[in-house]
């Protein structure tokens, strides 16, 4: 718990307190664009949960402003699917479950980039905040009475998540990526991105009477991305 608040804190101030630090001694840059691409995410539960990574997608928009030759901010407006995929083992081929939830997200980050004016590679950090829009079980058994059913793995096995309703659809945590800007012409790049999203938040109720101490949201998310130069 005091590791992830020192990390969150050290977000937070590398988010706003060093581009608010720097001297400004070449002419700022203020790009806009968007982006999309493929997430895979899952569900840290404690008591843990057998599952396996789920397939989404993200898109957004994005801002970003640079006043320093290194340093930069980008903020990002983004949809993005995320959720869990229960993991049956050996009878993957019987049973399926997921659980997909979409999020309206706004992260905000430190953007730090290096290189030459063709190409640079970059580093993002920051904290994330985002709110659920919806969400969706997609399963072939009743996920509601599966210890009911001929067959089904639920020996040492937590079964309430599946049938759980969520209680906190506000989410927040970190976010960091690492990747490449390609500049094809004067105005106009390509950005390739991994990112990968840790959160803090539960997605069900956590204290010590209920069924998870934790449900908390992580995924990894690949985007290309297109960036335009308004000033």
């Amino acid at each position: 718990m005091k590791l992830r608040n020192i990390f969150l804190a050290f977000a937070l101030l590398t988010a706003w307190l060093i581009p608010a630090s720097a001297q400004r001694h070449y002419v700022p840059h203020v790009h806009v664009g968007a982006h999309a691409g493929v997430s895979l995410s899952q569900v840290s539960f404690f008591p843990s949960v057998k599952e396996s990574m789920l397939t989404g997608m993200q898109f957004g928009l994005s801002f970003r402003y640079a006043e320093e030759r290194h340093v930069g901010l980008l903020a990002e407006l983004n949809i993005e699917q995320r959720g869990w995929k229960e993991n049956f083992e050996e009878d993957n081929d019987k049973f399926a479950y997921s659980r997909r939830t979409t999020y309206v997200q706004l992260p905000v980050m430190t953007h730090i980039f290096f290189g030459s004016r063709k190409v640079k590679c970059f580093f993002n950090l920051g904290p994330q905040v985002g709110y659920m829009i919806s969400d969706g079980i997609t399963a072939n058994f009743d996920y509601e009475h599966p210890d009911d059913m001929k067959d089904f793995p639920g020996e040492y096995r937590p079964t309430a998540q599946m049938a759980m309703k969520i209680k906190n659809r506000f989410d927040y945590g970190i976010a960091g990526g690492l990747g490449m800007e390609l500049v094809v012409a004067k105005k106009h790049s390509i950005l390739l991105e991994g990112r990968y999203y840790y959160g803090l938040g539960n997605l069900f109720p956590s204290s010590k009477a209920e069924e998870f101490s934790a449900s908390r949201g992580n995924s990894i998310v690949v985007t290309l991305g297109y960036m335009f130069r308004i000033k």
